[in-house]
């Protein structure tokens, strides 16, 4: 599974990703963390743009804080363009948190884990919040 970090995300990634790979998930299911910056997309890339070019890659956009208001907004785009082909969002509740709370991290961890598992489960669903 690959998942689209947002850019207001990157140094998250790094620790949660490193929780992923210290729990030993990694030998079991191929995850892969990118960046907007290795996809050449500009970090003030609306969220049309962002959500189209995670569904055209198979990759599950994982964010803090995406637009909700605007004809552009994340979750506009969502009411407009999802399908039950479509890969969820991932919305982690607290970034501040997941950098320095230990047991926060690792439910973070345990819920992206169970999704990745059971992503057929997740299909045509717009957003799922972790931990």
């Amino acid at each position: 599974m690959i998942f689209l970090i947002d850019h207001n995300l990157n140094g998250q990634a790094i620790i949660l990703f490193g929780s992923i790979a210290n729990q030993g998930w990694l030998d079991i299911i191929p995850i892969r963390f990118v960046t907007f910056s290795q996809m050449e997309l500009p970090i003030d890339s609306d969220d049309r743009v962002v959500w189209r070019l995670a569904q055209e890659n198979q990759m599950i956009l994982l964010t803090a804080n995406r637009s909700m208001k605007g004809k552009d907004s994340l979750e506009q785009v969502m009411r407009e363009e999802i399908t039950p082909n479509s890969l969820p969002v991932i919305t982690i509740g607290n970034a501040d948190r997941l950098l320095n709370d230990w047991e926060y991290r690792e439910r973070c961890v345990e819920s992206l884990i169970e999704i990745v598992l059971g992503i057929n489960g997740y299909m045509g669903v717009s957003r799922l919040f972790i931990p």
